[in-house]
């Protein structure tokens, strides 16, 4: 017992030194916790697997968690799935994973063959035999084609799931790497095929080429064979960029041909410049108008400012020859309301198909160009739905149509661009829960300023309006990235069916009403998007669906840093708050990983003003000690090179100094999105259910 006593004593001690440490250096205006920022650092990394070690047997050890896991983990690798399809050299390729490929295989099949049940599918790469090969967790990133036999390939592998890819050559039609070709090592990088022996590529060539943000800025032409020494530039950004700069290839079914170059100064703007044998030559556009599609020798922009008299958000286009010449008119194709914005477009052998929402519910437009402009066709569609285009190909005018929404399982329908027939259905979701009883509203809630914002809510249709409903609720508000209804089979499974209700907020940061929406909270104007999501809340609370002893909350990235500010904000409107892979230091966050990219939407510590509102919002700086929070749930991934895992960290770490309760776990493997492979994905979502049933449904 006096062994007991003086090991207790001295761990107090220590604790005390530690806090005193730390008090010290905050006093003194440096950071006690900057040790984290090591990510691989022996210390740090100590650090992380005492906290794993503290958290995992609590939510492990929960009776619930192993069913969370199986039925998660089912989910994910269940085969009933529906492959997505991308059409490459006349075929239909998915890159699929499941139980027997939990890395995954890359695969393709006929165009005929893909409607039937169960298609002849033909596997090109497997992730899981090259990874056990080569000895290395290879997570697969897609794929580049040269154009227009799309047979080679360059396929994007990143080891553990960080951003850095390493590119190799690949042969569809042998389904193998090609024998000395192409291969890029790891890196930040970017590649464009220029033709069969030369690529256009951005990467680090060695020091002075990265910007502050760990992104390439300078773009050489590669040839194959040649070492990358001999690579030639062919265009120079600068170090100051917020992002890089990088080349793309654009063609349609007519043969034409563009080769752009994208110098991204800021993270939403950029010059862009067009490349000919003859050199780069830039054009005249606005920062924030960017190519998008090209039909018929027209290239199709988008915009998120004027464009002369094309309006923000809008779709226009400009003859490739009238670029080519600097003769820039643009042609306008589709100007949103105030309460619609573009969601996204795509161009097939003779038509353009835009995607766009209005009030967060989906509509689908075929605009097909003449000598007189546009015209359009809208496409007769299900409301209450969110949609999307799969598998287009500038050599026919075949395109997929994905249907999906809160309680409907996601569809996929076949159709031709530009005809009157009806999109004819291929394949189909089997129901992944059971959703009888439940059903999907939509409200409004008024924030601050008075703005309405919108929101849904599944709940069963007889829930009590008591508050007694446990209820999870996430948003975005950021980079106008909007979040639409879709079918999320592991919520549905693993929280609506025991009960439980889901909100999904469309507050302002966001894509949902177009940019006017986004750049409503940008910089120091962004606690609109904290009031919005708040005011949410209170509205939920107000209608009676919930309360706030049964309400918990989400969200990661950009996400994560709005729920760290909530916490800190409205820590009484919360029994829950679980902060994802987030930005959590927002004095320091230029400083980690890839931070100094997003100052276009945070604003900078080198501008008094934007420094004065981040030290008002930062997460980190803002947990007040002896505040009644609730216990947060903060997990990350160490090997997160975009965001990085630091913030959480640190936030955990001032947390613990004050005594406060909170939980943190932190993945070994699967860069900011937590995906390299079905079981790690699975982990993920049952360790953070298992914290909110222990949250919001009590004891089992």
């Amino acid at each position: 017992m006096a062994r007991k006593r003086i090991a207790w004593w001295l761990a107090g001690a220590a604790l005390a030194v530690a806090a005193g440490a730390a008090w010290a250096q905050r006093a003194s205006g440096a950071d006690p916790y900057i040790w984290l920022e090591d990510k691989d650092g022996a210390r740090a990394q100590a650090w992380v697997a005492a906290e794993n070690a503290r958290t995992l047997p609590r939510l492990q050890n929960d009776p619930r968690y192993p069913q969370f896991h199986a039925e998660a983990l089912a989910i994910a690798a269940a085969k009933d799935r529906i492959p997505m399809p991308q059409q490459l050299m006349g075929q239909i390729v998915n890159f699929w994973r499941d139980a027997d490929h939990p890395q995954g295989i890359l695969r393709w099949t006929t165009l005929e063959d893909y409607a039937a049940p169960q298609p002849g599918w033909r596997t090109l790469l497997d992730v899981d035999a090259l990874s056990k090969a080569e000895g290395r967790k290879w997570v697969y990133k897609g794929l580049t084609c040269l154009a227009p036999e799309e047979r080679f390939c360059l396929v994007a592998l990143s080891e553990g799931g960080e951003d850095a890819v390493t590119y190799r050559e690949f042969d569809l039609a042998a389904g193998a790497f090609v024998a000395n070709g192409f291969t890029l090592p790891t890196s930040k990088q970017g590649v464009a095929w220029l033709d069969k022996d030369h690529l256009l590529v951005s990467r680090d060539w060695g020091a002075g080429t990265m910007t502050a943000s760990s992104y390439p800025f300078v773009v050489k032409k590669v040839a194959r064979g040649a070492p990358l020494a001999e690579a030639t530039e062919i265009y120079r950004g600068a170090p100051g960029d917020q992002l890089g700069t990088y080349a793309s290839v654009m063609t349609d079914g007519d043969g034409n041909r563009a080769v752009f170059i994208e110098r991204q100064k800021t993270f939403f703007g950029a010059d862009r410049l067009l490349w000919t044998p003859a050199g780069v030559t830039k054009l005249d556009l606005p920062a924030r108008t960017a190519p998008a599609a090209m039909v018929d020798g027209q290239v199709v922009f988008t915009t998120s400012e004027p464009w002369g008299a094309i309006p923000t958000g809008a779709v226009a286009s400009v003859t490739l020859k009238a670029l080519e010449a600097g003769r820039i008119a643009p042609t306008l194709i589709f100007a949103p309301t105030s309460r619609q914005a573009v969601s996204g477009v795509d161009a097939t052998r003779h038509h353009l198909i835009i995607d766009y929402t209005d009030n967060v519910r989906g509509r689908i437009s075929v605009y097909t160009p003449s000598a007189n402009g546009w015209t359009a066709r809208p496409m007769t569609l299900p409301d209450n739905a969110s949609f999307g285009i799969a598998g287009t190909s500038d050599r026919n005018d075949t395109a997929f149509l994905a249907t999906t929404g809160f309680l409907t399982p996601t569809t996929l329908a076949r159709f031709t661009a530009g005809s009157d027939a009806e999109p004819r259905q291929v394949k189909a979701l089997p129901a992944k829960f059971d959703a009888r009883g439940l059903v999907a509203d939509q409200f409004e809630a008024t924030s601050t300023d008075g703005t309405r914002v919108p929101y849904f809510i599944v709940h069963r249709r007889d829930a009590p309006r008591d508050g007694s409903t446990p209820t999870i609720m996430t948003a975005y508000g950021g980079f106008e990235l909007p979040m639409l209804p879709s079918y999320s089979a592991i919520t549905g499974k693993l929280w609506l069916e025991r009960g439980g209700a889901y909100v999904l907020a469309n507050i302002r940061g966001g894509g949902e009403f177009g940019p006017a929406w986004h750049d409503a909270g940008r910089k120091t104007k962004r606690q609109v998007i904290y009031d919005d999501f708040a005011a949410v809340a209170k509205d939920l609370i107000a209608r009676r669906f919930t309360s706030a002893k049964k309400l918990g909350i989400y969200g990661g990235s950009n996400g994560g840093l709005l729920m760290g500010v909530e916490f800190n904000q409205h820590p009484e409107l919360w029994k829950a708050v679980t902060i994802q892979v987030p930005l959590l230091d927002m004095l320091r966050y230029e400083q980690i990983a890839a931070g100094a990219s997003w100052v276009d939407e945070y604003g900078s510590v080198s501008v008094p003003e934007e420094r004065t509102f981040l030290r008002r919002i930062s997460p980190y700086h803002n947990i007040r000690r002896g505040a009644a929070y609730p216990e947060p749930y903060i997990w990350t991934t160490t090997k997160d090179d975009r965001v990085g895992p630091q913030h959480a960290r640190k936030f955990a770490a001032r947390l613990k100094e004050y005594g406060l309760p909170y939980l943190f776990y932190e993945d070994t493997a699967g860069g900011h999105s937590g995906d390299a492979d079905i079981e790690q994905g699975a982990r993920l979502q049952a360790l953070q259910m298992t914290y909110f049933a222990q949250k919001l449904l009590g004891p089992r």
